[in-house]
């Protein structure tokens, strides 16, 4: 299609028709008459081929390519918004405005809170929303990356994004400290024969799919979106976690585990910060992936070489 000759107000018509799924509603909400909404509508209508909206009764209900239609237009909705909202300058001092960041809680524990101290220093008016990192990120990451400001997440996982790097980090093993088998050192059988707790999709990350080259298929028993639970979910068990060192560091005093090193000379971790082109040659992104990498420098030699016991 043409987009010289797209009206933008109709991207607006559009998410407000197939959000509140009323013509009356969706007018007021965008600030149009209902005559008005109501032939923004026919002007979509025409544009898709399609009716979008269906009278069932007496209330309008989403077509099949309307329901195709809410997520992708409320994606387009938000790139456009940070598009328009681009700025040629900024001034964190003086600035006042939003950051959406996608992050791990490990990523929030370690690093968030830092950078949050420093812009709460340095930026007054600038405020940071962390969310949690969708277990679609690897399938999605484009449509990911148009709606948010960054993505903090390690390499190895996604790419054909542009990054910057922010610190370094390694892995380390969870065991409880009473583990009825497992004495001062780790090896290669009982990463195999033990039962694992893991992050959502740890066979995402690197150092699992390591495992798989060394003939190590991890037996896992429990998985969770956070990796701040997983010393509590060792703990008093059998099972085993995989975890950041970093982290391992923050949070080992908090459950009766023990840190272990691999058995096996693990593949290192690489914090980066990811987003989308649209942003790159935006002032105030420019600013925010700066403070990033400034507080991430900051961060590179406050992991010792080895793991707390």
């Amino acid at each position: 299609m043409n987009l010289s000759r797209l009206d933008l107000n109709l991207v607006v018509a559009l998410r407000a028709l197939l959000e509140e799924r009323n013509v009356t509603r969706a007018g007021q909400r965008v600030g149009l008459s209902q005559p008005a909404m109501s032939a923004a509508l026919a002007r979509l209508r025409r544009q898709f081929d399609d009716d979008l909206l269906a009278r069932v009764g007496g209330h309008y209900e989403l077509t099949a390519l309307g329901q195709v239609l809410l997520d992708r237009t409320s994606a387009a909705y938000d790139v456009l918004e940070r598009l328009f909202a681009s700025q040629a300058d900024f001034d964190p001092a003086v600035e006042s405005r939003e950051f959406k960041l996608v992050a791990s809680d490990y990523a929030v524990a370690v690093f968030g809170t830092e950078l949050a101290r420093v812009v709460h220093n340095e930026a007054p008016g600038i405020r940071l929303r962390f969310a949690q990192t969708p277990t679609t990120v690897v399938d999605d990451t484009g449509t990911l990356l148009s709606t948010t400001d960054g993505l903090f997440m390690p390499h190895g996982v996604i790419s054909d994004f542009p990054a910057t790097d922010l610190y370094d980090d390694r892995w380390v093993f969870l065991v409880a400290r009473d583990h009825p088998s497992v004495g001062d050192q780790l090896n290669r059988d009982d990463l195999a024969r033990l039962p694992w707790v893991t992050y959502q999709r740890t066979y995402d990350a690197p150092a699992v799919r390591q495992l798989g080259m060394l003939g190590i298929e991890p037996r896992v028993e429990i998985a969770v979106d956070s990796f701040q639970l997983l010393p509590l979910l060792v703990e008093g068990t059998s099972r085993i976690a995989l975890i950041q060192a970093r982290l391992a560091r923050l949070l080992a005093p908090l459950a009766d585990v023990r840190v272990l090193e691999p058995p096996y000379e693990a593949v290192p971790l690489r914090e980066a910060m990811w987003w989308h082109p649209v942003h790159t040659h935006d002032a105030a992104h420019i600013w925010l992936r700066e403070t990033a990498a400034r507080v991430g420098g900051g961060l590179a030699g406050a992991e010792g070489t080895r793991a707390p016991a």
